[in-house]
């Protein structure tokens, strides 16, 4: 199969619209999540449609992605990724919803791998690694911003 489909919920103990806010402010993730991104430029913004290019972060390389995102005011984004060095595609999306103790995030990456060889060695990396990086880069940084200490 070339399609490895990723999916984990968190909460974090913030409003919905200020993990919105710092979630859907893509040219600030090298700032926020300095681990997974290096680089974000917005080339076209139409409404809540945007086209970008990054240099990203994963398995200690970096590596340039064009994006296309459908932000979903006050609900999350959804977009579809493409690698060519790394020869991968994703679909990507990313949900909020509001609970009386914060925020869940939904998040599901569906990550298709376009070379055969690079299949063999990435599915148990990809399955077992990337969640795992993705909230200790990400999550774990949004609970620090936007959580109050008790």
């Amino acid at each position: 199969m070339k399609d490895i489909r990723l999916h984990a919920t968190w909460l974090i103990k913030a409003p919905l619209m200020e993990v919105f806010r710092i979630m859907t402010d893509f040219e600030k993730w090298p700032e926020y999540f300095p681990r997974v991104a290096d680089a974000v430029r917005v080339i076209t913004r139409e409404g809540n449609h945007l086209e970008m290019e990054a240099t990203v972060k994963s398995f200690g390389k970096q590596f340039p992605v064009q994006m296309k995102y459908q932000i979903l005011p006050g609900k999350g984004f959804i977009s579809d990724n493409e690698s060519l060095k790394f020869g991968t595609s994703g679909h990507e999306e990313l949900l909020l919803s509001e609970r009386p103790e914060g925020t869940v995030i939904d998040y599901t990456y569906q990550v298709t791998i376009h070379k055969r060889w690079l299949r063999i060695i990435a599915r148990p990396l990809i399955g077992w690694f990337s969640m795992k990086f993705w909230e200790k880069a990400v999550i774990n940084e949004l609970r620090k911003r936007l959580e109050k200490k008790s």
